[in-house]
């Protein structure tokens, strides 16, 4: 599989980048329900198909893309968190237990969470326009990151990883803030140190 590197030095399936990139380029971040609409099956099936031969097709609808990128982690072989103990999820109950839990994840898979959290942190800084709460995007991205067999099973620790990415969600938005805190008070003492803000994706 061809990787990557994102603007925070993850290595990432070069189709997932290529899809975000459309996705904002698109507009789509502003866009209603973005991950939450589902897109038409005909328009997925035939995107799916160009994006398997290497190709990302033109004018592609923007809940297709969410669609697309949602449904590629929902296939990761082994399930994005599912190398933790579920009881361990289920028992973080601050960031600061989701960002240790975390590190034990194996490199690959840490990069590629570290690059959907971003992700959803980008469509939860633009709730006022898309009505994507950080609850909400953590609520429709939670169920493609485990790959439980039991439905019942699924459905109920799929609310336990929806809390699990809430807080990552709500950790990696505050971290965006902190740089921005530490620039405007060296303003204040008029510092002339640079900006720390962080670059999207």
């Amino acid at each position: 599989m061809q990787c990557s590197y994102d603007s925070r030095g993850n290595s990432i399936p070069t189709i997932l980048l290529q899809m975000q990139q459309r996705l904002y380029h698109q507009g789509g971040l502003t866009v209603e329900g973005i991950f939450r609409i589902t897109a038409d099956d005909t328009q997925e099936h035939y995107v799916r198909d160009q994006l398997n031969s290497g190709a990302v097709p033109d004018g592609i609808d923007v809940h297709c893309l969410a669609g697309l990128i949602k449904a590629w982690f929902r296939e990761l072989p082994g399930g994005l968190l599912d190398s933790l103990p579920a009881e361990e999820v289920t028992r973080c109950q601050s960031e600061e237990d989701c960002a240790r839990l975390c590190a034990r994840l194996p490199p690959s898979k840490a990069a590629l969470l570290d690059w959907a959290v971003n992700l959803m942190a980008d469509v939860a800084q633009q709730e006022k326009a898309n009505k994507m709460t950080t609850r909400n995007v953590a609520m429709v991205f939670a169920p493609n990151m485990t790959q439980a067999v039991d439905p019942l099973t699924a459905l109920k620790y799929a609310v336990q990883v929806m809390n699990f990415l809430n807080m990552l969600i709500e950790r990696a938005l505050k971290q965006r803030d902190q740089p921005q805190q530490q620039h405007h008070r060296s303003n204040d003492a008029s510092s002339a140190a640079p900006s720390l803000c962080p670059m999207l994706p």
